[in-house]
C-alpha cells in the first residue's frame, strides 16, 4: 500500500521506535498523527517532519486516562476525515522478578493501565470510523519476550500478552469487514526505555531506526505478524515443546545477564 495515501495514528511518537517510524512513513508521504504525553519531545519530531517537508499533527495525551484519551479520540476523528492505520506503540516496562513484587501490585497495574488498557481505549476510540469506513489496520508493537520464556519481566510481559490477544480477536471479528492487525514482536531495541536496567548497555540490541522501518512495514504491508527468525522459531518450540524449551532458554538467560554485568563493570 502506498503510504501517501495513508493517515496513519503512532501512539509512542515522542522518541524512540515510534519517533522513528512517524519520520520514515511522513517521508513516504503519508499524514502522521503523533499522540504521547510528553508535549515538548513531540513537537520536536514534528518540527522535524515539517521541515522535511512531510505532514504531521501533534496530540499530547496520557493514554492511562480515559477522559484524556476519549477527548483525544475525538479531536482525531474530527482532524481527519479518513483514518487509515493505527499504530499502537506506547509502552512500560519494569524489570522485576515475581518474587520481588509480592508487595508491588501496582507494577501490574501501571503497566496494563499504558501497554494494554491505553491501546485497547485508543483502538475501540477508532474502531467505529474504520467499520463505517469499511477498512482499518491496527498495528500492535509487542515483543519477541512473548515468544521466548524470559524471566525478570512479567509485569510487561502479561500486558503484551495480554495486547496480542486482542489483536488476535480483533481480527478475528472484524477481518470480513475490512479490519486488520498486525502483531510486530521486536528483539531488544536501543532505546530510553531499554537504556533504564544498566546491564544492557553491553548488550547488542537492533537500532531504533531499524525497528521503525518494521513498524512502518507493518503499516504498509499488514502482514499478520513481524518477527525475527529466532522469534519464530522459538515460538514454535514454546508451543510444540515448552517445557524443554524453557529449561534450555531461561538458564541461558541467566547467565547471559551474568556475562552482561561483568562487561559493564569492567568498563568502569
Amino acid at each position: 500500500m502506498r503510504a501517501a495515501d495513508l493517515t496513519v495514528v503512532l501512539t509512542g511518537s515522542s522518541s524512540g521506535i515510534g519517533a522513528e517510524a512517524a519520520r520514515q512513513l511522513a517521508a513516504r508521504g503519508a499524514t502522521v498523527c503523533l499522540l504521547a504525553r510528553r508535549a515538548d519531545e513531540l513537537e520536536a519530531v514534528w518540527a522535524e517532519i515539517v521541515a522535511g517537508g512531510g505532514t504531521a499533527h501533534t496530540y499530547p495525551v496520557d493514554l492511562t486516562d480515559p477522559d484524556e484519551t476519549s477527548e483525544v479520540v475525538a479531536r482525531l476523528l474530527s482532524d481527519h476525515p479518513r483514518i487509515d492505520v493505527l499504530v499502537n506503540n506506547a509502552g512500560r516496562s519494569i524489570r522485576r522478578s515475581v518474587a520481588s513484587s509480592v508487595d508491588r501490585a501496582h507494577d501490574y497495574e501501571r503497566t496494563m493501565a499504558v501497554n494494554y488498557l491505553g491501546a485497547v481505549r485508543l483502538t475501540l476510540g477508532l474502531l467505529p470510523r474504520f467499520l463505517e469506513q469499511g477498512h482499518g489496520h491496527v498495528v500492535m508493537s509487542s515483543t519477541m519476550s512473548t515468544q521466548v520464556p524470559v524471566p525478570l519481566f512479567s509485569a510487561y510481559l502479561g500486558s503484551k500478552a495480554a495486547l496480542e490477544s486482542f489483536a488476535r480477536s480483533l481480527a478475528a471479528e472484524n477481518a470480513h469487514r475490512g479490519i486488520t492487525t498486525t502483531v510486530v514482536n521486536f528483539p531488544m531495541v536501543r532505546t530510553r526505555m531499554s537504556g533504564a536496567t544498566d546491564i544492557y548497555a553491553a548488550m547488542p540490541m537492533m537500532s531504533a531506526r531499524r525497528a521503525g522501518g518494521w513498524l512502518v512495514k507493518a503499516s504498509l504491508d499488514r502482514p499478520t505478524r513481524v518477527s525475527s527468525l529466532s522469534g519464530t522459531a522459538a515460538e514454535i518450540g514454546m508451543a510444540a515443546v515448552p517445557g524443554l524449551v524453557t529449561r534450555v532458554v531461561t538458564p541461558g538467560i541467566r547467565r547471559m545477564d551474568k556475562r552482561l554485568a561483568r562487561r559493564v563493570r569492567s568498563a568502569d
